[in-house]
């Protein structure tokens, strides 16, 4: 009896232990609950922009702010920052960006909820807020 009862015992400290490791160790970022609804998610510094991105920070302005924040620095309670090393060039490339316009995604690093798909933008409009995106990545060390 002593036996079973200390092998169930050590199995739900296993358990236990298990689940805590893998909680505290998930890439999920979440919201800070101190964190008001609306409220930029990271700091960032905004470089001079020219050209295709200039365009395309107007673009993101009018499409994509609303969730994702001015200079997209993400807004609690609505959706992640793209300044952010999750979305560099590497794990996030181009077309995960055209694909989530196009498409919608569904929601993977964040717990913001899927994203619908943007009506409207073409994938001329959404190379544009690419070069944005890239170009305030490298000004703030996301590469």
């Amino acid at each position: 009896m002593k036996r079973t009862l200390l092998l169930v015992g050590g199995c739900a400290v296993a358990a236990i232990a298990a689940y805590v490791i893998i909680n505290s160790t998930s890439d999920t970022p979440s919201p800070s609950a101190a964190t008001p609804d609306g409220a930029a998610m990271v700091q960032i510094q905004l470089p001079p922009l020219e050209g295709n991105a200039a365009i395309g920070q107007r673009i993101f302005d009018n499409a994509c702010s609303t969730c994702h924040g001015t200079n997209a620095v993400g807004k609690e309670g609505a959706g992640p920052p793209l300044i952010h090393v999750i979305y560099e060039p590497n794990h996030h490339g181009d077309e995960a960006f055209q694909r989530a316009v196009a498409l919608g995604v569904m929601s993977h690093h964040w717990r913001f909820g899927d994203m619908p798909a943007v009506a409207g933008l073409t994938r001329g409009d959404v190379a544009m807020v690419i070069d944005y995106i890239r170009q305030v990545q490298r000004a703030n060390g996301i590469h």
